[in-house]
């Protein structure tokens, strides 16, 4: 979502950072670009003003004049703001109650079911909490149906409520269900509209004032633009919210909304729903997504979602693996799921430093992802042995491996000679101390 608004901010800070000494002349040519590119990418032009006004105030400033990095700290005063902006600090969430009490509003289409089973799922993950789904959307019986089945797949609580009961009825029998079931968070997800309306609020109202709930998430579309921020406001004027929950991350908007959300409304974002799988729920760390904006990377993401799929033995094992070049082609498949359980090669390009360039850069080459895919099938069709020992790969061997792989021989001759180069690259880094304190990353890709 940010990738435009990234590609725009990281190519007018560039000019100013290969300067020695910024003088007001330039600041001012400096600011006026990062105007432009918050206003294209939907920015609300009130932050937009106030956001120039401080920047550029600091800017001005004696300290930054005089240094000879001036423009790294032009940039760093840039990420500061932006930071201030998406609002400082991690703002966790509440459930100091037993049971706590989430309501998920928001309009119809924006993710609501679909937000409530990723939330529940990651509490059980992140906070060993058990959450109990409860839909009291009457309005829209495939809602209810689609809940469910979320929570059957993924094994999640859920109060089986029904179409021709009352909301508040729900709202009653699912509190009494829940201290059966010893459920520590129950989130409802409500009813929403195709637009704002005096019957929607009112019903939600009622249900608020009955649960006096510790969280009121706000469902909000991304691809929405600035018409999420009248949302928020809307809502946030009658429900008093307490955060929101940013869907559709991953698609075309451009990431204008996010950046306007908090300053207009004054509610933290708490969540972005990057995909439509359960699991792609991310916290929302202002700082860390100020640092992706200007392609200076997020590594601590990227570290807890390499945590997340690999041990701190299975990396040190690779690690001694390479470092002694024993580093297998069977070794090299478990290093390709992970990458895969961590949202691919270009989800891991975007939170390495600087990697926005040369994103950019291959667009029209061969996408990352699709030549792993051709990997994965060329490995796949190999032999335990062959996976083992890629050096008995005769003629007869690699021509039986392209057809089982759809791929030609030259392509199975590819693989293997960057395997071999990756091999000898990363098994020198390893002796010289790289690859070390990174889980799981230390295989390399053959690219």
């Amino acid at each position: 979502m940010f990738e435009s608004l990234s590609d725009k901010l990281s190519d007018r800070l560039r000019k100013v950072r290969g300067q020695a000494n910024i003088s007001e002349k330039n600041i001012e040519e400096a600011i006026k670009d990062v105007r432009l590119s918050l206003l294209e990418a939907d920015v609300n032009f009130k932050v937009v003003k106030s956001f120039i006004a401080r920047v550029k105030e600091k800017a001005l400033g004696t300290d930054v004049l005089k240094g000879v990095n001036a423009g790294q700290q032009f940039t760093s005063i840039v990420h500061e703001e932006l930071k201030e902006i998406l609002g400082k600090e991690t703002v966790p969430l509440n459930f100091k109650e037993n049971p706590s009490i989430f309501f998920m509003v928001g309009l119809q289409g924006t993710g609501k079911t679909t937000s409530s089973a990723k939330l529940a799922l990651h509490l059980r993950k992140k906070h060993n909490k058990k959450a109990g789904l409860v839909s009291v959307d009457i309005y829209r019986p495939a809602a209810m149906d689609q809940l469910k089945i979320l929570a059957k797949q993924n094994d999640l609580s859920y109060y089986d409520s029904q179409p021709t009961q009352k909301p508040k009825d729900i709202v009653k029998e699912a509190l009494v269900w829940a201290k059966k079931e010893l459920v520590d968070i129950i989130i409802f997800d409500t009813a929403g509209r195709l637009q704002i309306d005096d019957e929607l609020m009112a019903e939600i109202e009622e249900l608020k004032n009955m649960t006096n709930p510790q969280e009121v998430l706000l469902v909000a579309d991304a691809m929405l633009g600035q018409q999420s921020v009248s949302v928020a406001q809307g809502f946030n004027e009658k429900m008093g919210l307490t955060g929101l929950i940013l869907t559709k991350v991953d698609g075309d908007a451009r990431g204008g909304a996010a950046l306007s959300i908090r300053e207009t409304v004054g509610v933290p974002i708490k969540f972005l729903g990057m995909g439509e799988k359960v699991s792609n729920l991310e916290v929302f760390h202002p700082d860390r997504l100020a640092s992706r904006i200007l392609d200076m990377g997020d590594v601590l993401s990227l570290v807890e979602k390499a945590q997340e799929v690999v041990s701190e033995k299975e990396a040190l094992e690779t690690a001694k693996k390479i470092s002694k070049n024993k580093f297998t082609v069977e070794d090299f498949l478990s290093q390709i799921q992970m990458m895969k359980k961590m949202g691919g090669f270009g989800s891991i390009m975007k939170m390495m430093p600087g990697m926005g360039q040369l994103t950019k850069q291959m667009k029209g080459m061969t996408p990352p992802d699709d030549e792993v895919k051709k990997i994965e099938a060329i490995i796949r069709s190999m032999t335990a042995k062959e996976r083992v020992n890629h050096k008995i790969l005769n003629g007869s061997r690699r021509l039986r491996i392209a057809n089982g792989s759809g791929t030609r021989v030259q392509d199975v001759n590819k693989f293997i000679k960057q395997f071999e180069q990756s091999q000898k690259m990363m098994s020198k880094l390893m002796k010289g101390g790289m690859g070390k304190g990174f889980p799981g990353m230390g295989g390399g890709l053959p690219f």
